[in-house]
Parts: C-alpha cells; sequence; structure tokens
C-alpha cells in the first residue's frame, strides 16, 4: 500500500439497521426539527402580529396561501399548486409508483430510472448521484410560500415489520414575517432497512429558505443539504428465489425475502452533497398615482410602483459527493471485471464543486397595457473542480500493483484534480399573463470552454379556449441541444471502472404538442425526437457515443371516466425507439386506478385498487459501482401488474392512508416482479401514513 492508499472503512449491515446511535439520532433529528419549526413559527406569528392592529381588525379574513417555483435561469416566478389533496395519497410510499414504467434497485428512495423517455431528465454534470435526484430537492423543483400565518406540512408514512421497517418523516415549514419577507425551513428523514437482505438506506436531507418581495428589491434563495447512504446488493444471487424457490429448495415454495443470498454483502454508496441559491432582482420604474375617490370619505392619494425593467444576479453553487466501499475483495473478483488500483478493497471518492454566476437585464411584462410580454438578456458563467481517487506515484502518474488489471488507453495521464470555465450568453420571452395565450422561450449560446459552440433553444406556447361547452387546452413545445459531454463521462477513474472517451456534441431536437378535453377528461401529448451522438452506458457499463441519429416517438393518453362516485383514470403511454440497443424502451406502459370517493359528515374518503403494467422489454441493469443503469441482453423484464389496494381519507387539515401494496403477488402464478435485472420489486406489505396541514 503506498502512502496515498487509504485504509478501506465500512459500515456494516447491522450499523445500518440496528446501531442504538442510529436510533438516537433518528429521534433527535425529529425532536430538533419540531424545536425548530415551533421557534420560527413564534417568530413569525410574534412579528405579523406586531403590524395587527387588533382594535380595528377584530376578525381578520385570513387569504389562502400561495406559492411559486423560478423559471430559470433569471427566476421569473410561476404559480405552483400546493399539495394538500388526498387523492391518491398513499400512491408516493411505492418505490416503482415514481412513473409509470420506473426501473429501480427495490428499496423506497434507492436508485432508479425513468424508463418513459418524455418524462426522463437530462444525463448531469454529476452523473453519479443521477439515480436519487427523484427523492432529492432541486432548484428546478424549490417552492417558496407566501402566507398570511405560519404554516407547517408534516407528514410521516411506515410499513413493514422489525426486519424489513421503511419509515419516512418530512417537514416543510413556511412563514412570513411581514407581508413582504418570508422563511422556511425543509426537513426529510428516511429509514428504510429493505425487504431483502444487505438493502439498507438511510438518508437526511435539510435546508433553509426565504424570499423578500419588496417594490423594488426582491430576493429568493435557499440553500439544501442531504446525505444518502446506502448498502449495495448487487442484486440476488438467482432469480429463482422469486420466481421458483421450490426449485432451489427442494420443493419448498416459501421463502423468506431476507433470507435470499445477494452477490455483496460489504459494499455502500454514499451521497453528500448540497445546493446553495441566491436570487436578486433590483426594478427601476415609476410610481403610479391614484387621486382619492371621495366615497366613504377617502382623501388619500394612492401610491403605487410600477416596474419597468429589473436587472438580475443569481449565484448557485452546488456540490455533490460520491463514495462507494467494499471491504470484502473476495466477492468484488468474483463480481467486478475489472480491478484497477486496489487489491484489498475499495474506496472510490469522486467530487464536484460548481459554481455559476448569471447577471442579466429585463424588460418585464404588464407594466404597460401593450407591454404583453417580458424580455430578458443574460450571461452565464460556471467554474466547475472535479476531485478523484487514485494512486499516483511521485511524478503524479497513476501508480498500480503488477497483479492488477491494466488501465484503458488514456487513463494514466487523467488529473487526480480538474477545473474548467464554461459560459453562455442567452435570451429569455415569456408571457405568463392572460388566460388565453401564455408562452416561453430561452435560448443560448456557449461561447467559453468546453462549451463554446453550443446551442440550447427550448420553448413552449399553451393557449385556451372553449367549444362546445368544453373548455379545451392546445399546447405546443420543442427543445434543440448541440451540447458537450460531462466531463465525468469523458475522464473517470476508479478501482473498477476507468475511461478516457473523446466524445463529440451531442445533438437533440424534440417537438410535440398537447391537447386536453377537460369535460371529457382527456389529454393527448404527441411527440417526437432525434438524437444525433446520443451517449449512453453499454452492456459492460462503460458510457459509449453512438455516431449516427436515433429517433423516439413517444404517444401519452390519460383518459379519466366518472360515474358518480366511481372514478377510473387511465394513463397510457406508447413509445418507440429505431435502436433498441442504444435507447432500449417498453413499449407500452400503463397506469390505471379504479377508485370511488365519498364523504361521511366531515370525512372525505377515496377506496380504490390500482395497477401499473408495462410490457417485456431488455430492462436496464444497475451498477453499483458507479450508480448508473447500463443496457443489458440477457433477460426481457416486464409483462407483470403490480396491484395495490387503498384508502386515503381526509378529516379536516389531516390526510391519512392504508394500503396494501403489492396485493396481488403469487395470483397469476408467474412471480417476475423485477423491473432492474436481478433486483426484485418488494413484496406484499402493509402501509401507513399521515399527513397534517398545521397552521399555526
Amino acid at each position: 500500500m503506498t502512502h496515498t492508499q487509504k485504509k478501506i472503512h465500512t459500515t456494516t449491515h447491522a450499523a445500518i439497521v440496528y446501531n442504538p446511535r442510529v436510533i438516537h439520532m433518528y429521534h433527535l433529528t425529529k425532536t430538533l426539527t419540531c424545536c425548530i419549526i415551533a421557534t420560527l413559527s413564534a417568530i413569525c406569528g410574534y412579528a405579523q402580529d406586531l403590524g395587527t392592529d387588533t382594535h380595528k381588525h377584530k376578525d381578520p379574513v385570513v387569504p389562502p396561501p400561495t406559492a411559486w417555483t423560478d423559471i430559470l435561469p433569471l427566476g421569473i416566478h410561476q404559480d405552483a399548486d400546493i399539495d394538500t389533496t388526498y387523492l391518491n395519497y398513499s400512491r408516493r410510499a411505492i418505490p416503482s409508483a415514481v412513473s409509470d414504467a420506473w426501473a429501480t434497485t427495490g428499496n423506497f428512495a434507492a436508485q432508479g430510472i425513468n424508463m418513459i423517455w418524455w418524462q426522463r431528465p437530462h444525463t448531469d454534470a454529476f452523473f453519479l448521484s443521477q439515480g436519487t435526484r427523484t427523492y432529492r430537492p432541486d432548484v428546478s423543483t424549490m417552492k417558496w410560500y407566501n402566507s398570511r400565518i405560519p404554516v407547517t406540512f408534516l407528514s410521516y408514512n411506515a410499513s413493514g415489520g422489525r426486519e424489513t421497517a421503511q419509515e419516512r418523516l418530512k417537514c416543510d415549514f413556511s412563514g412570513n414575517i411581514n407581508r413582504r419577507a418570508q422563511v422556511g425551513v425543509l426537513a426529510d428523514y428516511i429509514y428504510s432497512k429493505g425487504s431483502y437482505s444487505n438493502q439498507a438506506l438511510k438518508d437526511l436531507i435539510w435546508g433553509f429558505s426565504g424570499s423578500y418581495m419588496g417594490d423594488r428589491y426582491e430576493f429568493q434563495g435557499f440553500y439544501n443539504h442531504w446525505n444518502m447512504l446506502n448498502k449495495e446488493t448487487g442484486g440476488i444471487t438467482d432469480d429463482l428465489y422469486i420466481t421458483d424457490p421450490a426449485k432451489l429448495q427442494g420443493g419448498v415454495s416459501s421463502i423468506n425475502a431476507k433470507s435470499i443470498p445477494t452477490n455483496l454483502t460489504a459494499a455502500h454508496t454514499r451521497t453528500v452533497g448540497g445546493q446553495l441559491y441566491l436570487n436578486n432582482r433590483y426594478k427601476v420604474g415609476y410610481w403610479h398615482e391614484e387621486q382619492p375617490s371621495g366615497e366613504d370619505g377617502d382623501t388619500i392619494v394612492h401610491r403605487t410602483y410600477i416596474p419597468v425593467t429589473s436587472f438580475v444576479w443569481t449565484l448557485q453553487y452546488d456540490f455533490d459527493k460520491h463514495l462507494f466501499l467494499n471491504s470484502a475483495p473476495g466477492e468484488a473478483s468474483k463480481f467486478f471485471e475489472n480491478i484497477y488500483l486496489q487489491a484489498d478493497g475499495t474506496r472510490d471518492v469522486t467530487r464536484m464543486h460548481a459554481l455559476t454566476n448569471t447577471i442579466g437585464v429585463s424588460l418585464l411584462e404588464g407594466f404597460h397595457r401593450l407591454a404583453k410580454f417580458g424580455l430578458s438578456a443574460y450571461f452565464k458563467h460556471n467554474l466547475e473542480k472535479y476531485y478523484q481517487t487514485t494512486v499516483t506515484t511521485p511524478d503524479g502518474s497513476i501508480a498500480q500493483e503488477t497483479t492488477l488489471d491494466p488501465l484503458p488507453e488514456g487513463v494514466a495521464a487523467i488529473a487526480t484534480k480538474h477545473s474548467r470555465s464554461l459560459a453562455w450568453v442567452g435570451g429569455q420571452l415569456t408571457k405568463q399573463r392572460g388566460s388565453i395565450l401564455t408562452y416561453e422561450a430561452t435560448g443560448e449560446v456557449g461561447v467559453i470552454g468546453d462549451a463554446a459552440g453550443d446551442l440550447h433553444l427550448d420553448g413552449r406556447v399553451d393557449t385556451r379556449f372553449h367549444l362546445l361547452g368544453d373548455s379545451i387546452n392546445v399546447g405546443a413545445y420543442g427543445r434543440f441541444d448541440n451540447a458537450h459531454a460531462p466531463y465525468l463521462l469523458q475522464n473517470y477513474v476508479s478501482n473498477h471502472f476507468a475511461w478516457h472517451n473523446d466524445f463529440g456534441k451531442t445533438r437533440t431536437l424534440r417537438i410535440g404538442g398537447r391537447i386536453t378535453l377537460n369535460r371529457f377528461g382527456t389529454s393527448l401529448d404527441v411527440g417526437v425526437e432525434n438524437i444525433q451522438n446520443h451517449i449512453y452506458f453499454d452492456t459492460k457499463g462503460l458510457p459509449r457515443q453512438h455516431g449516427s441519429s436515433v429517433q423516439v416517438f413517444s404517444a401519452r393518453l390519460q383518459q379519466n371516466f366518472r360515474i358518480g362516485a366511481l372514478h377510473w383514470d387511465n394513463s397510457l403511454t406508447y413509445q418507440t425507439s429505431t435502436d433498441e440497443n442504444v435507447i432500449t424502451l417498453p413499449k407500452f406502459a400503463v397506469y390505471s386506478n379504479l377508485y370511488a370517493t365519498v364523504r361521511i359528515a366531515t370525512l372525505r374518503l377515496q377506496l380504490g385498487i390500482d395497477c401499473n403494467y408495462y410490457t417485456s422489454y431488455y430492462a436496464p441493469a444497475y451498477q453499483p459501482a458507479t450508480a448508473t443503469f447500463h443496457q443489458q441482453r440477457d433477460l426481457k423484464l416486464g409483462n407483470y401488474p403490480f396491484m395495490n389496494v387503498y384508502a386515503n381519507m381526509k378529516l379536516s387539515k389531516a390526510r391519512f392512508y392504508v394500503m396494501m401494496s403489492h396485493i396481488n403477488q403469487g395470483w397469476f402464478g408467474d412471480n417476475k416482479y423485477f423491473s432492474t435485472l436481478h433486483y426484485p420489486l418488494n413484496p406484499r406489505r402493509f402501509q401507513i401514513g399521515v399527513s397534517v396541514d398545521f397552521a399555526n
């Protein structure tokens, strides 16, 4: 072992699941969260009470809270819904329910990939943590609230027994200090032992946010942090333990899922990261005066500030760290094809820091009756730094023991530390006001570094009109990208995977349209995408670039029926790829939900059964060393219905549910409930959950 090698430290399965310190930290987290929320609630409530004249306003009417998200990169506000519905509340607790075709390693909040192509996000610059991004907060999904009184959304759900427990405690708080300023707190704790051995998982996510909406100055920002740890199984050793256990157990058909052996028993993945977002806007305009009306003794001149132009500065800092540990070299030599750096264990550490500054100027929508849209121009600069763990010699080159596999060509020259500078110039056109027509278009061109020559165009237009007594929504969208490959897909070094690539720019063109007939409960979305130089992970888990073009066609129909209290909601997706060796997708996916809604006094109740199904295809395999999903041609998966029976309820401000997920396990004599190669979905389990919306 050289002086740069580090001793392998791992956490055992028992440490994750049964360690008293974990239990203590769990209760401590709940206590601290409650204390923080109570303190902020008291401060916000007290601050607002100072500005309330109780003698003149004995019974003020409290307006409902509102929420918004940001349109990047300049932080333009977009109205957002506040999640208080009880309908289908139970579905969000099922790992496979992220989309109609979700490939996952099985455990709740574990790695997964969306197999509905139209819903799959772009590949992140830090691809090693992309598998868990669904359960992490992000600037693209962050919500800010404006509420007259502090509000708290507190939820808890649980399932499983002592050996398979799954729990999630989540709290989202927002309180206005006054009518302009707001603060928020987010805490999300997930603790799941998993249905199978060596599958334990523990996530802690927390964050703070705030906003200020003044006449001249606006601010909105947050900092979110996550620490996500999960054991890696490498999949079960034989699928027959699920599909036909009697063949492996001398005729005994029943089996305890926790007793099924896995390929890896001492491997872990930890993902740590954070995101800081600070959006500042200074508005320049004029004061509009309204003379007193004279009614009811009104003699006051009302002055309203009308912003015309705004100057924007946005700072965003992203930090990501991926750690893969394995202290069982004997298992590694059988499971992994290559061992490059250390034969006695694995400790792969990869980090990325990205600092993005955006400055822009905007002509605001609506400052004049003729100003029907907003127009912006901006300059964006991104500084990225990468750190990769390698075993080096004094001259800086990568060292290897003679007994290890030789490094691929060009890998030895990869620097342990690397920095790069990127820049773009762009513009944005938006129209958000109006009930008939809204649109949004963004375009930017890369001018510095690897981004030079990049081109991004993105737009959508929506309109609404009435026809034959029905409200009809029609929209169109399009996107064109000519983008450079992320650095880590070009240069990467670890104990089991290493590559040095020279990928060209990927060109993507997507166009589509959608129509919604509200009266008939019908929505149709049809689109086509052409991708040239697509980058994907091949059957060996290595990134490859396809030299020619691939086309993907997608059509999604959502059709809801209702007869009295009986509802039948359906989502049907058809998608096809012209080259399934590059982009493999299930051709048909369906989610069907049959339920009844009733009201008993003040209790609202939804009783139903739902089913998720997609056709068989070469579903992806999962590589634990890089936390990625890649192509495989060994076995087709799918053609299995995953059904749940549930009851969702709402009483005043409380939502709660009871559910038996995977109720159909064993019903059809075919237990091929795999969404990823050798990774079975959870067996049947009873689940409960509650969510309370507090108005403090």
